[in-house]
């Protein structure tokens, strides 16, 4: 879908390193098809160097010549970037933003009304291609808009397409999701540690545990508490630590974290 179009993604951070390597590697396009932009002149080397991509400081020009434009860059960088693109973007280009909290709204406002936005939040496990991203589509983008965006993502990780007032709430479960999962697997490890196991075999096994689980849910289509039923066997050990983290209120724990990282992100869209 990507195999006669320019592509430029603006801002070569970690996410921006991560799709280009994504759009190259997995051929969805030519490095000579394929810029990416950035003040640090040091980071368009490593990037140029690694992927064989054009490397730029030029926003403007690069979008100019382009056919879809991905927006990788900070949400308090967002206003001047697209201030500096906004006489360059026409209705004939597609733009992807991936800025937490940035409603497709504001880019409108500052490119125009004509302009086809593709909102996505990503988050960190496309690292290493195990990303969930979520999707949402502007008025003005069309289904094909929305499946390019998908094959980009899908390269990286799964993708789910949803309507964008849902947005804050996928930021406080998959975005800010890796985190959660991070402190579970430091807290099982401590766990094991306390029985007896050395560091380095604890977080092993939790990590790997987790991974196992969550390949499992996915695979087997069952629902979570199907699974869990699977493995609790009647005055077994299981139902016991269950019992524990019921009388420690982690399930009301994780609940009250994705509400609160939901709301937060919609203080963040408002600019509080």
């Amino acid at each position: 879908m990507l195999k006669k179009k320019k592509l430029v993604v603006i801002g070569g951070g970690k996410m921006g390193e991560v799709i280009t390597g994504a759009v190259v590697g997995r051929q969805l396009a030519a490095a000579q098809n394929v810029t990416v932009t950035d003040v640090v002149a040091e980071r368009l080397k490593y990037l140029k160097g690694k992927f064989g991509v054009v490397a730029t400081a030029d926003n403007k020009a690069s979008v100019k010549k382009a056919d879809v434009v991905i927006l990788a860059v900070k949400p308090q960088s967002m206003a001047e970037v697209l201030q500096g693109i906004s006489g360059e973007v026409t209705a004939d280009k597609l733009l992807i933003t991936i800025a937490a909290g940035i409603p497709i709204k504001f880019i409108m406002d500052q490119l125009g009304k004509s302009a086809r936005v593709i909102r996505v939040m990503p988050n960190t496990p496309a690292l290493i291609g195990e990303g969930a991203a979520a999707l949402a589509k502007g008025g003005n983008a069309t289904d094909e808009d929305l499946e390019l965006a998908k094959h980009i993502f899908d390269s990286v990780g799964i993708t789910v397409v949803v309507k964008e007032d849902l947005m804050d709430a996928v930021t406080g479960l998959s975005g800010s999701g890796p985190a959660y999962v991070f402190t579970i697997i430091d807290a099982l490890s401590d766990g094991g540690v306390l029985m007896g196991l050395s560091r380095d075999v604890a977080v092993k096994l939790s990590a790997q545990t987790l991974l196992g689980a969550a390949r499992l849910c996915l695979q087997s289509g069952k629902h979570p508490g199907e699974l869990r039923d699977m493995v609790t066997s009647p005055g077994g050990t299981t139902i016991a630590g269950l019992k524990a983290m019921e009388e420690g209120a982690l399930r009301s724990a994780l609940i009250r974290a994705v509400e609160a990282a939901t709301l937060r992100s919609k203080e963040l869209g408002k600019g509080k």
